[in-house]
């Protein structure tokens, strides 16, 4: 086994960053199992808030290395035991404390490491776990915490959706009248004392209990009007004996994360803010009790319902997207009572401009005092990459404006030392020093592009006839049968296949031998489809690394990293490619890949693209100009791509816009401009495409009834949607009135659950889409691509699938 390094000093682009290395293995020895020195010890009560006052709202859990990620596909395999995975996830949470400790941070979280996702781990903490799962009560085990989060051989995982406006996802509780909560994971304490034993006094973090309680659904059978805070004073006993514990412990400060404060609430909803705060108010006694807020702007009524919890010590706030908070801050705030200012970005992987968040710092100094400031991260460093030190190959220039996680937790503790009167000269020179370096890059500026996009903005791109028109010209030359039959469009990624395309980047592998193999698995692809009679083909997507790192690599004004990780769902990790400039497309993408498919097979082969929304929000974008503005410039790149396909005799073009729901803002007062820009960037991919060339796209895991009508206006001639988590949730939209003309395709099975439906299953959920869907436009698919998944679940499931299409089309033809 390998040993487990700790405090690896790098330098590089003038940073100076402790940064600790673990090794890429998926188990691995502590070498700190006694407690540090005692200069590591310290309390909250005893250091100087004056000296130094530093807070990182969380961070990342995966490792450096995806350590936890390999540990627990490790476990789910049944390769390595549950003391495995408890150590490399032990391994991970002292080296992240001991970091930031290291570093200088004085308000370090705990409980924000999670094994799957910090809501499921509050579900867990009020023993609030579905009866279909079998709990019995007592502690809640891996078992139990597992198959909530993915389903078992037996019963469906709880639905998954996204973290507000992320690409995170959260398991999202179901909750109901007869839910008996009880205290039944003792993780926050257990962690708190974790993190004491080592020498490193923590903040623990809890999900506050009124943003868990909005993040919930009712459950199944529930009625869909049931009052999710009716519970409040069902699961604030539970909170009460944590505190007690955690107090126990010797806990000085409770964080408690109420990011459903940025909503646009109702009188109602605030009023459970004020109303458990206050029932708490005994429990928090003797706490100092921060409550964090992140992602957007709070707006006036819930500054003023927050700021007004007695029983809080501290308010934390988002400075880099909730700029207009600032006014807030400035217009009034409470006496004596300490601001937390988020004022590192957690969300993008920007170096901080110094000089300018010092500006802010002594602006809030002078409103809120010397002693009451503490410097913060907007929010939790989870939605960035780890560490900058595992990047030795990146551009030195990009790579000097850039900062990770670990990059991040420096620049708080630099900015704190500064607002102390101890400001680092050295550091914040180099801070400088990039700053104008990014400005005045040429590299960064193409004024063609420039030019071409901003000519968009006053048009309105559109096909030149309606969807139900261009359907029958479809319909004529593809000639599909009634419920068509497609996948989304990636077939599993086996080793083998990952094992050729790493060779073929390190070129130890011909160009040759690559496309060999990658024909090879393609042809393999496309025989598999065909005999599960599949309508529709895709070819697997087997070159592809991402669906956006994949397309930023053929594109300009990408940079790339060879570790920057970021979780998006328990195990699954994605690297966002990092837009630094303006972006074009030198040459064809797909083409070759496409062509090649659809040469091997007389069945119509989809091209496979992703759409410009999702490539701009599952990237870490430039802030140095508007997000249409990048949005539109990839938009020109892939209609060049659509284009060129159509040229190659592709008449199926599939582009994915999976995160166009996600990057809808939080704030109802925004979402016209966004959807408005987003709509308009899709269409501009295909507005010059004919009639019988057919357009699909595909969304995930959002809730998306709330932007119905801006689907419509996408003007897709096929939609495949995620669907079979969610209750069919989409299909009350439809059940509602709301008309749709075009093709859809509501998921039949979910692909992120290793569980194989049965046909009888997956006939029932296309007959309950059948009530409210036209038969005409109705299409068969899984809710996703199918790229985790294992070749031994994926075909059994599809061949189901395939079968529940043709019984309920010979039913149709019957009742015809």
């Amino acid at each position: 086994m390998n040993q487990l390094s700790h405090h690896i000093l790098a330098s590089f682009t003038s940073l100076r960053v402790v940064s600790l290395r673990l090794s890429h293995s998926t188990s691995f020895i502590a070498t700190n199992s006694h407690s540090p020195p005692s200069l590591l010890r310290f309390s909250f009560r005893s250091f100087s808030i004056r000296a130094m006052a530093s807070h990182i709202v969380g961070y990342p859990r995966m490792g450096p290395k995806r350590e936890l990620k390999f540990a627990l596909e490790s476990f789910w395999d049944g390769k390595s035991s549950a003391e495995d995975l408890q150590k490399v996830a032990a391994d991970l949470r002292s080296s992240i404390w001991k970091q930031m400790s290291d570093a200088g941070i004085k308000f370090i979280p705990s409980n924000t490491f999670s094994c799957y996702d910090q809501v499921l781990d509050t579900t867990a903490m009020l023993g609030a776990v579905p009866p279909r799962y079998g709990w019995n009560g007592g502690e809640i085990g891996f078992d139990v915490y597992f198959s909530m989060a993915r389903g078992n051989a037996s019963v469906p995982a709880m639905e998954m959706t996204k973290w507000f406006d992320t690409n995170y996802h959260y398991i999202v509780p179901e909750l109901g009248p007869e839910v008996n909560f009880s205290y039944a994971s003792h993780k926050a304490v257990n962690e708190y004392k974790e993190a004491k034993a080592l020498g490193v006094d923590t903040v623990p973090v809890l999900v506050g209990p009124v943003s868990y309680l909005l993040l919930s659904k009712p459950a199944k059978g529930v009625e869909k009007s049931f009052s999710l805070l009716s519970l409040i004073d069902k699961i604030l006993p539970i909170y009460q004996e944590v505190l007690a514990e955690l107090k126990a412990a010797g806990a000085s400060w409770i964080q408690f994360d109420e990011p459903k404060l940025v909503m646009d609430l109702g009188a109602h909803e605030l009023q459970a803010f004020t109303h458990a705060y206050s029932a708490l108010e005994a429990s928090l006694s003797g706490l100092n009790v921060l409550v964090e807020t992140y992602f957007a702007d709070v707006p006036v009524e819930a500054y003023k319902t927050l700021t007004s919890l007695k029983s809080v010590t501290g308010f934390g706030f988002d400075l880099v997207r909730g700029t207009k908070t600032l006014e807030l801050i400035k217009g009034g705030f409470p006496s004596g009572k300490y601001l937390f200012a988020g004022v590192v970005d957690g969300r993008n992987i920007w170096a901080n401009n110094l000089a300018s968040s010092l500006d802010t710092l002594n602006a809030l100094e002078g409103i809120v005092g010397k002693d009451k400031l503490v410097v913060s991260t907007s929010c939790s460093l989870l939605h960035t990459a780890v560490d900058l030190v595992n990047e030795p190959k990146l551009d030195k220039e990009i790579k000097s404006w850039l900062a990770f996680a670990a990059q991040k937790v420096v620049e708080v503790n630099a900015l704190a030392k500064a607002l102390a009167g101890q400001q680092d000269e050295a550091f914040f020179s180099a801070n400088a020093a990039a700053q104008a370096s990014r400005k005045s890059s040429p590299r960064v500026t193409n004024e063609t592009v420039q030019k071409a996009a901003a000519a968009l903005k006053g048009s309105d791109h559109r096909r030149a006839t309606n969807v139900s028109a261009r359907l029958d010209s479809q319909q004529k030359k593809l000639n599909l049968p009634i419920l068509p039959t497609t996948t989304i469009g990636s077939f599993p990624q086996t080793m083998d296949l990952r094992r050729v395309r790493r060779e073929y980047k390190a070129k130890k592998i011909s160009e040759q031998n690559y496309v060999e193999a990658i024909k090879e698995e393609i042809n393999k692809v496309v025989k598999i489809q065909e005999e599960l009679d599949i309508d529709v083909l895709v070819h697997g997507e087997p070159e592809r690394n991402d669906m956006v790192e994949y397309f930023g690599e053929q594109l300009s004004g990408f940079a790339f990293t060879a570790n920057g990780w970021v979780q998006s769902y328990g195990s699954r990790c994605v690297k966002p490619p990092i837009i630094y400039g303006d972006v074009s497309r030198p040459k064809a993408m797909t083409v070759f890949w496409s062509s090649m498919a659809q040469s091997m097979t007389k069945r119509p082969m989809k091209g496979m693209l992703t759409g410009p929304v999702t490539i701009l929000n599952w990237s870490f974008v430039r802030n140095d100009q508007p997000r249409f503005e990048t949005c539109y410039q990839i938009a020109l790149a892939i209609k060049d791509e659509v284009e060129d396909l159509e040229k190659a005799g592709i008449t199926v073009i599939q582009i994915d816009e999976a995160a166009l729901r996600e990057g809808l803002p939080l704030r109802k007062s925004e979402h016209a401009f966004y959807l408005n820009w987003a709509v308009h960037s899709f269409r501009i991919t295909n507005c010059g495409v004919e009639d019988t060339t057919q357009i699909h796209t595909h969304m995930c895991y959002s809730n998306f009834n709330d932007i119905i009508h801006s689907i419509i206006d996408m003007d897709a001639d096929v939609i495949t949607i995620e669907n079979s988590r969610s209750d069919e949730k989409l299909l009350s939209v439809f059940r509602e009135g709301v008309k749709y003309g075009a093709g859809i395709g509501p998921g039949v099975y979910d692909i992120h659950s290793p569980r194989i439906p049965s046909t009888e299953e997956i006939a029932d959920r296309i007959s309950k889409m059948l009530a409210v869907l036209e038969s005409n436009i109705l299409w068969v698919n899984p809710d996703c691509g199918l790229k985790t998944r294992k070749y031994a679940e994926v075909k059994p499931a599809l061949s189901n699938m395939v079968a529940a299409a043709k019984h309920l089309r010979t039913k149709l033809g019957s009742a015809q």
